[in-house]
Protein backbone atom coordinates (compact mmCIF):
# COMPACT_ATOMS: atom_id res chain seq x y z
CA UNK A 1 0.00 0.00 0.00
CA UNK A 2 1.16 3.43 -0.93
CA UNK A 3 -0.01 6.77 0.98
CA UNK A 4 -1.32 9.83 -0.89
CA UNK A 5 1.59 12.52 0.29
CA UNK A 6 -0.89 15.08 -0.81
CA UNK A 7 -3.09 13.96 1.98
CA UNK A 8 -0.58 13.96 5.03
CA UNK A 9 1.78 16.15 4.15
CA UNK A 10 1.41 19.39 6.42
CA UNK A 11 1.17 23.10 5.28
CA UNK A 12 4.45 25.03 6.17
CA UNK A 13 4.18 25.27 10.05
CA UNK A 14 1.18 23.75 10.63
CA UNK A 15 1.36 19.47 11.32
CA UNK A 16 -1.87 17.66 10.22
CA UNK A 17 -2.34 13.87 11.94
CA UNK A 18 -4.54 12.75 8.98
CA UNK A 19 -7.62 14.74 9.31
CA UNK A 20 -6.63 16.69 12.83
CA UNK A 21 -4.65 19.79 12.71
CA UNK A 22 -2.34 20.15 15.41
CA UNK A 23 -0.95 23.09 16.29
CA UNK A 24 1.38 24.02 18.16
CA UNK A 25 3.02 20.99 16.39
CA UNK A 26 4.08 18.98 19.60
CA UNK A 27 2.43 16.28 20.94
CA UNK A 28 2.71 14.17 24.96
CA UNK A 29 4.55 11.29 24.15
CA UNK A 30 2.71 8.41 25.89
CA UNK A 31 4.04 7.59 29.17
CA UNK A 32 3.07 4.04 30.79
CA UNK A 33 2.21 5.22 34.59
CA UNK A 34 1.90 8.76 33.76
CA UNK A 35 0.36 10.24 30.84
CA UNK A 36 -3.17 9.19 32.01
CA UNK A 37 -6.72 11.24 31.88
CA UNK A 38 -5.62 13.24 35.25
CA UNK A 39 -1.79 13.94 34.11
CA UNK A 40 -3.21 14.72 30.51
CA UNK A 41 -6.32 16.97 31.84
CA UNK A 42 -3.55 18.93 33.47
CA UNK A 43 -1.45 19.73 30.50
CA UNK A 44 -3.88 19.98 28.15
CA UNK A 45 -5.44 23.12 30.85
CA UNK A 46 -1.87 25.07 30.77
CA UNK A 47 -2.02 24.34 26.93
CA UNK A 48 -5.07 25.92 26.58
CA UNK A 49 -6.06 22.34 24.72
CA UNK A 50 -3.78 22.95 22.10
CA UNK A 51 -1.61 20.02 21.06
CA UNK A 52 -2.00 16.48 20.88
CA UNK A 53 -1.85 14.18 23.83
CA UNK A 54 -1.67 10.42 24.20
CA UNK A 55 -3.03 8.20 26.33
CA UNK A 56 -0.36 5.64 28.15
CA UNK A 57 0.42 2.45 26.44
CA UNK A 58 -2.40 0.31 25.90
CA UNK A 59 -2.33 -3.37 25.54
CA UNK A 60 -3.70 -4.70 22.09
CA UNK A 61 -4.64 -8.44 24.26
CA UNK A 62 -5.91 -6.81 27.21
CA UNK A 63 -7.87 -4.28 24.98
CA UNK A 64 -9.39 -7.34 23.13
CA UNK A 65 -9.79 -9.08 26.33
CA UNK A 66 -11.47 -6.02 28.01
CA UNK A 67 -9.67 -6.26 30.87
CA UNK A 68 -10.29 -4.17 33.47
CA UNK A 69 -7.69 -1.82 33.78
CA UNK A 70 -7.02 -1.55 30.21
CA UNK A 71 -10.80 -0.14 29.97
CA UNK A 72 -10.76 2.36 32.26
CA UNK A 73 -7.16 3.60 30.92
CA UNK A 74 -8.79 4.20 27.95
CA UNK A 75 -11.32 6.46 28.92
CA UNK A 76 -11.26 9.81 27.70
CA UNK A 77 -12.99 13.13 29.23
CA UNK A 78 -15.46 14.83 27.26
CA UNK A 79 -13.40 18.23 26.51
CA UNK A 80 -10.38 15.67 24.52
CA UNK A 81 -10.37 16.10 21.02
CA UNK A 82 -8.86 14.48 19.22
CA UNK A 83 -8.80 11.50 21.67
CA UNK A 84 -5.45 9.97 21.08
CA UNK A 85 -4.25 6.39 21.83
CA UNK A 86 -1.36 4.05 21.87
CA UNK A 87 -1.41 0.79 21.52
CA UNK A 88 1.38 -2.29 21.99
CA UNK A 89 1.07 -5.38 20.04
CA UNK A 90 3.36 -7.84 18.84
CA UNK A 91 0.98 -9.79 17.41
CA UNK A 92 -0.77 -8.53 14.17
CA UNK A 93 -3.94 -10.47 14.17
CA UNK A 94 -4.85 -9.13 17.46
CA UNK A 95 -3.15 -5.61 16.57
CA UNK A 96 -6.38 -5.56 13.97
CA UNK A 97 -8.67 -6.64 15.72
CA UNK A 98 -7.62 -3.64 18.93
CA UNK A 99 -7.78 -1.21 16.44
CA UNK A 100 -11.61 -2.81 14.53
CA UNK A 101 -12.56 -2.49 18.46
CA UNK A 102 -11.50 1.35 18.68
CA UNK A 103 -13.13 2.07 15.25
CA UNK A 104 -16.75 0.15 15.77
CA UNK A 105 -16.93 0.92 19.45
CA UNK A 106 -15.73 5.15 18.55
CA UNK A 107 -12.61 4.66 21.23
CA UNK A 108 -10.60 6.87 19.55
CA UNK A 109 -9.73 9.48 16.86
CA UNK A 110 -5.99 8.76 16.33
CA UNK A 111 -4.08 4.80 16.68
CA UNK A 112 -0.15 5.31 17.57
CA UNK A 113 2.00 2.25 17.43
CA UNK A 114 4.94 1.70 20.21
CA UNK A 115 7.76 0.53 18.54
CA UNK A 116 10.06 2.39 21.11
CA UNK A 117 9.81 0.85 24.36
CA UNK A 118 13.25 -0.07 25.50
CA UNK A 119 11.99 -1.63 28.69
CA UNK A 120 13.13 -5.42 29.44
CA UNK A 121 9.39 -6.72 30.01
CA UNK A 122 8.75 -5.49 26.65
CA UNK A 123 11.95 -6.46 24.40
CA UNK A 124 12.24 -9.85 25.80
CA UNK A 125 9.06 -10.81 24.07
CA UNK A 126 10.51 -9.03 21.08
CA UNK A 127 7.87 -6.45 21.10
CA UNK A 128 8.33 -2.33 21.57
CA UNK A 129 11.97 -0.78 20.25
CA UNK A 130 13.18 -4.80 19.54
CA UNK A 131 9.91 -5.45 17.02
CA UNK A 132 11.44 -3.06 14.07
CA UNK A 133 14.25 -5.59 13.73
CA UNK A 134 11.97 -7.90 11.97
CA UNK A 135 10.57 -5.91 8.85
CA UNK A 136 8.12 -8.59 7.54
CA UNK A 137 6.52 -9.03 11.37
CA UNK A 138 6.69 -4.63 11.16
CA UNK A 139 4.85 -4.90 7.61
CA UNK A 140 2.11 -7.17 8.96
CA UNK A 141 1.27 -5.36 12.12
CA UNK A 142 1.16 -2.11 10.16
CA UNK A 143 -1.20 -3.41 7.13
CA UNK A 144 -3.33 -5.15 9.53
CA UNK A 145 -3.50 -1.80 11.71
CA UNK A 146 -3.88 0.79 8.62
CA UNK A 147 -6.18 -1.68 7.33
CA UNK A 148 -8.80 -1.92 9.85
CA UNK A 149 -8.29 1.87 11.18
CA UNK A 150 -10.66 3.19 8.00
CA UNK A 151 -10.66 6.80 8.48
CA UNK A 152 -8.90 6.76 12.22
CA UNK A 153 -5.21 7.83 11.25
CA UNK A 154 -2.40 5.39 12.62
CA UNK A 155 1.10 6.71 13.70
CA UNK A 156 4.51 4.85 14.69
CA UNK A 157 6.54 6.32 17.56
CA UNK A 158 10.30 4.61 17.36
CA UNK A 159 13.88 4.36 18.36
CA UNK A 160 17.09 4.16 15.56
CA UNK A 161 17.32 0.42 16.40
CA UNK A 162 18.34 -1.97 18.88
CA UNK A 163 21.39 -0.95 19.19
CA UNK A 164 24.38 0.90 17.10
CA UNK A 165 24.79 -2.34 14.95
CA UNK A 166 21.38 -3.18 14.42
CA UNK A 167 20.12 0.27 13.39
CA UNK A 168 16.23 -0.44 12.14
CA UNK A 169 14.96 3.47 12.09
CA UNK A 170 15.32 4.08 7.80
CA UNK A 171 13.88 0.80 7.05
CA UNK A 172 10.82 0.94 9.11
CA UNK A 173 10.02 4.86 8.32
CA UNK A 174 9.76 2.99 4.30
CA UNK A 175 7.66 0.32 5.44
CA UNK A 176 5.42 2.83 7.38
CA UNK A 177 4.82 4.64 4.05
CA UNK A 178 4.66 1.89 1.85
CA UNK A 179 1.79 1.01 4.38
CA UNK A 180 0.37 3.52 4.70
CA UNK A 181 0.92 5.37 8.22
CA UNK A 182 0.16 8.80 8.33
CA UNK A 183 3.31 10.06 10.80
CA UNK A 184 6.43 8.18 12.29
CA UNK A 185 8.09 9.91 15.47
CA UNK A 186 11.68 9.26 16.06
CA UNK A 187 13.28 8.92 19.64
CA UNK A 188 16.76 9.84 18.81
CA UNK A 189 18.75 6.89 21.30
CA UNK A 190 18.72 3.10 20.40
CA UNK A 191 17.46 1.10 22.56
CA UNK A 192 20.94 0.47 24.18
CA UNK A 193 21.31 3.70 25.21
CA UNK A 194 17.45 3.34 27.07
CA UNK A 195 17.65 6.91 28.41
CA UNK A 196 21.48 7.51 28.98
CA UNK A 197 23.82 9.63 27.20
CA UNK A 198 22.24 12.94 24.13
CA UNK A 199 19.60 11.81 21.52
CA UNK A 200 20.84 11.82 18.26
CA UNK A 201 18.85 14.61 16.56
CA UNK A 202 21.25 14.26 13.20
CA UNK A 203 18.97 11.30 13.05
CA UNK A 204 15.44 12.54 13.43
CA UNK A 205 17.05 15.32 10.05
CA UNK A 206 18.05 11.75 7.76
CA UNK A 207 14.63 10.18 8.92
CA UNK A 208 12.76 13.38 7.53
CA UNK A 209 15.32 13.51 4.56
CA UNK A 210 14.09 9.85 3.96
CA UNK A 211 10.72 10.01 4.34
CA UNK A 212 9.48 13.25 2.84
CA UNK A 213 5.93 11.70 2.15
CA UNK A 214 4.75 12.12 5.89
CA UNK A 215 5.37 14.39 8.89
CA UNK A 216 8.51 12.99 10.80
CA UNK A 217 7.76 14.16 14.43
CA UNK A 218 11.29 14.68 17.05
CA UNK A 219 11.45 13.23 20.54
CA UNK A 220 14.47 13.10 22.95
CA UNK A 221 15.79 15.66 25.07
CA UNK A 222 13.59 18.51 24.98
CA UNK A 223 14.32 20.13 28.53
CA UNK A 224 12.09 23.25 27.57
CA UNK A 225 10.32 25.28 25.04
CA UNK A 226 13.86 26.58 23.14
CA UNK A 227 14.70 22.76 22.36
CA UNK A 228 11.72 21.85 20.99
CA UNK A 229 11.98 25.02 18.51
CA UNK A 230 15.58 24.69 17.65
CA UNK A 231 14.65 20.81 17.41
CA UNK A 232 13.00 21.75 14.55
CA UNK A 233 14.52 24.49 13.17
CA UNK A 234 17.99 22.05 13.21
CA UNK A 235 16.73 18.90 12.10
CA UNK A 236 13.63 20.39 9.98
CA UNK A 237 11.08 17.83 11.22
CA UNK A 238 7.24 18.62 11.27
CA UNK A 239 6.57 18.44 14.85
CA UNK A 240 8.06 17.55 18.39
CA UNK A 241 6.97 14.63 20.93
CA UNK A 242 7.69 15.87 24.89
CA UNK A 243 8.05 13.11 27.22
CA UNK A 244 10.68 13.09 30.57
CA UNK A 245 10.78 17.15 29.69
CA UNK A 246 7.09 17.81 32.02
CA UNK A 247 7.30 15.40 34.43
CA UNK A 248 6.78 17.74 37.44
CA UNK A 249 6.22 20.64 35.05
CA UNK A 250 2.59 20.58 33.04
CA UNK A 251 2.81 24.00 32.77
CA UNK A 252 6.05 23.03 30.17
CA UNK A 253 2.95 22.78 27.45
CA UNK A 254 1.79 26.62 28.37
CA UNK A 255 5.65 27.30 26.92
CA UNK A 256 5.19 25.76 24.40
CA UNK A 257 2.47 26.66 22.82
CA UNK A 258 3.93 30.63 23.77
CA UNK A 259 6.78 29.92 21.79
CA UNK A 260 5.84 28.76 18.75
CA UNK A 261 3.11 30.78 18.46
CA UNK A 262 5.22 33.76 19.06
CA UNK A 263 8.04 32.23 16.70
CA UNK A 264 5.08 31.68 13.92
CA UNK A 265 6.37 34.49 11.57
CA UNK A 266 9.78 33.06 11.73
CA UNK A 267 10.96 34.69 14.99
CA UNK A 268 12.99 33.02 17.85
CA UNK A 269 9.62 31.72 19.60
CA UNK A 270 10.82 30.77 22.92
CA UNK A 271 13.01 33.61 23.47
CA UNK A 272 10.40 36.05 22.80
CA UNK A 273 8.05 34.18 25.11
CA UNK A 274 10.08 33.41 28.03
CA UNK A 275 9.51 30.04 30.27
CA UNK A 276 6.77 29.89 33.36
CA UNK A 277 9.05 30.18 36.26
CA UNK A 278 6.60 29.22 39.07
CA UNK A 279 7.91 30.11 42.46
CA UNK A 280 7.23 26.54 45.00
CA UNK A 281 3.79 27.99 46.16
CA UNK A 282 2.85 27.63 42.57
CA UNK A 283 3.84 24.10 42.04
CA UNK A 284 2.68 23.39 45.33
CA UNK A 285 -0.82 23.71 43.84
CA UNK A 286 -0.23 22.09 40.86
CA UNK A 287 0.91 19.00 42.89
CA UNK A 288 -2.38 19.25 45.10
CA UNK A 289 -4.77 19.69 41.84
CA UNK A 290 -2.54 16.43 40.32
CA UNK A 291 -3.03 14.43 43.67
CA UNK A 292 -7.10 14.96 43.59
CA UNK A 293 -7.35 14.40 39.74
CA UNK A 294 -5.26 11.14 40.60
CA UNK A 295 -8.38 10.61 43.58
CA UNK A 296 -10.93 11.50 41.48
CA UNK A 297 -10.15 9.26 38.28
CA UNK A 298 -9.48 5.96 40.60
CA UNK A 299 -12.24 6.48 42.42
CA UNK A 300 -9.98 6.56 46.28
CA UNK A 301 -8.67 10.11 47.78
CA UNK A 302 -5.77 7.40 49.03
CA UNK A 303 -5.02 5.74 46.23
CA UNK A 304 -4.70 8.73 43.96
CA UNK A 305 -2.42 10.39 46.78
CA UNK A 306 -0.45 6.78 46.73
CA UNK A 307 -0.44 6.87 42.74
CA UNK A 308 1.03 10.67 43.06
CA UNK A 309 3.52 9.90 44.93
CA UNK A 310 5.81 8.85 41.87
CA UNK A 311 6.12 12.64 40.99
CA UNK A 312 7.28 14.28 43.88
CA UNK A 313 10.74 14.37 42.91
CA UNK A 314 10.23 15.51 39.77
CA UNK A 315 8.35 18.85 40.89
CA UNK A 316 10.15 18.98 43.81
CA UNK A 317 13.41 18.93 41.90
CA UNK A 318 15.97 22.05 42.30
CA UNK A 319 13.78 23.78 45.09
CA UNK A 320 14.84 24.01 48.82
CA UNK A 321 13.00 20.47 49.77
CA UNK A 322 14.81 18.42 53.05
CA UNK A 323 15.26 15.00 52.58
CA UNK A 324 12.94 14.60 55.51
CA UNK A 325 10.33 16.62 53.83
CA UNK A 326 10.59 14.83 50.40
CA UNK A 327 9.82 11.52 52.44
CA UNK A 328 6.69 12.78 54.28
CA UNK A 329 5.56 14.37 50.40
CA UNK A 330 6.46 10.95 48.80
CA UNK A 331 4.75 8.54 51.68
CA UNK A 332 1.20 10.59 52.11
CA UNK A 333 -1.56 8.98 51.88
CA UNK A 334 -3.99 11.75 51.79
CA UNK A 335 -4.85 15.02 50.50
CA UNK A 336 -4.92 16.05 53.89
CA UNK A 337 -1.32 14.93 54.74
CA UNK A 338 -0.14 16.12 51.53
CA UNK A 339 -1.65 19.76 52.41
CA UNK A 340 -0.24 19.80 55.52
CA UNK A 341 3.86 18.73 54.21
CA UNK A 342 2.99 20.92 51.69
CA UNK A 343 2.06 23.86 54.11
CA UNK A 344 4.69 23.78 55.88
CA UNK A 345 7.63 24.65 52.80
CA UNK A 346 8.67 27.87 51.97
CA UNK A 347 5.85 28.76 49.40
CA UNK A 348 7.88 31.82 48.38
CA UNK A 349 10.70 30.29 46.90
CA UNK A 350 11.81 31.26 43.30
CA UNK A 351 11.97 29.28 40.37
CA UNK A 352 15.76 27.42 40.85
CA UNK A 353 18.59 28.81 38.75
CA UNK A 354 19.03 24.93 37.19
CA UNK A 355 15.58 23.58 37.71
CA UNK A 356 15.49 22.21 33.91
CA UNK A 357 17.47 19.64 32.75
CA UNK A 358 17.46 15.60 32.23
CA UNK A 359 14.57 14.54 34.77
CA UNK A 360 13.40 10.72 35.15
CA UNK A 361 15.15 8.34 34.08
CA UNK A 362 18.58 9.13 32.88
CA UNK A 363 20.96 5.92 33.56
CA UNK A 364 22.43 4.32 30.47
CA UNK A 365 21.02 1.17 29.26
CA UNK A 366 22.36 -2.39 29.64
CA UNK A 367 22.32 -4.96 27.21
CA UNK A 368 18.79 -5.35 25.40
CA UNK A 369 17.09 -8.25 26.49
CA UNK A 370 15.84 -10.19 23.43
CA UNK A 371 14.26 -13.56 22.90
CA UNK A 372 16.44 -16.25 22.03
CA UNK A 373 17.87 -15.89 18.44
CA UNK A 374 15.84 -12.84 17.72
CA UNK A 375 18.62 -11.39 15.37
CA UNK A 376 19.34 -14.72 13.30
CA UNK A 377 17.32 -13.63 10.71
CA UNK A 378 15.15 -10.09 10.14
CA UNK A 379 12.79 -11.40 7.53
CA UNK A 380 11.49 -13.99 10.19
CA UNK A 381 7.40 -12.92 10.82
CA UNK A 382 6.57 -15.32 13.02
CA UNK A 383 4.75 -14.46 16.29
CA UNK A 384 6.84 -15.94 19.37
CA UNK A 385 3.87 -16.91 21.55
CA UNK A 386 0.13 -16.04 22.76
CA UNK A 387 2.19 -14.95 26.26
CA UNK A 388 4.16 -12.40 24.16
CA UNK A 389 1.53 -9.88 25.05
CA UNK A 390 0.87 -8.57 28.52
CA UNK A 391 -3.04 -8.92 29.68
CA UNK A 392 -2.38 -5.03 30.97
CA UNK A 393 -1.89 -1.98 30.18
CA UNK A 394 -0.18 1.25 31.44
CA UNK A 395 2.63 0.89 33.98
Amino acid sequence: MTVDATLTRPAAGTLRIGPHTVWPPVVLAPMAGITNAPFRTLCRGFSGGKGLFVSEMITTRALVERNEKTMHLIHFDASETPRSIQLYGVDPVTVGKAVRMIVDEDLADHIDLNFGCPVPKVTRKGGGSALPFKRNLLRAILREAVGNAGRLPVTIKMRKGIDDDHMTYLDAGRIAVDEGVTAVALHGRTAAQHYGGTADWDAIARLKEHVPEIPVLGNGDIWCAEDAVRMMRETGCDGVVVGRGCLGRPWLFGDLVAAFERGADGTDGAAAAGPAEPRFGEVAAVMRRHADLLGQWLGDESRGVIDFRKHVPWYTKGFAVGSEARRALATASSLAELDEHLGGLDHDQPWPAHADGPRGRTAPGKRVVLPDGWLDDPNACEVLSEDAEADTSGG
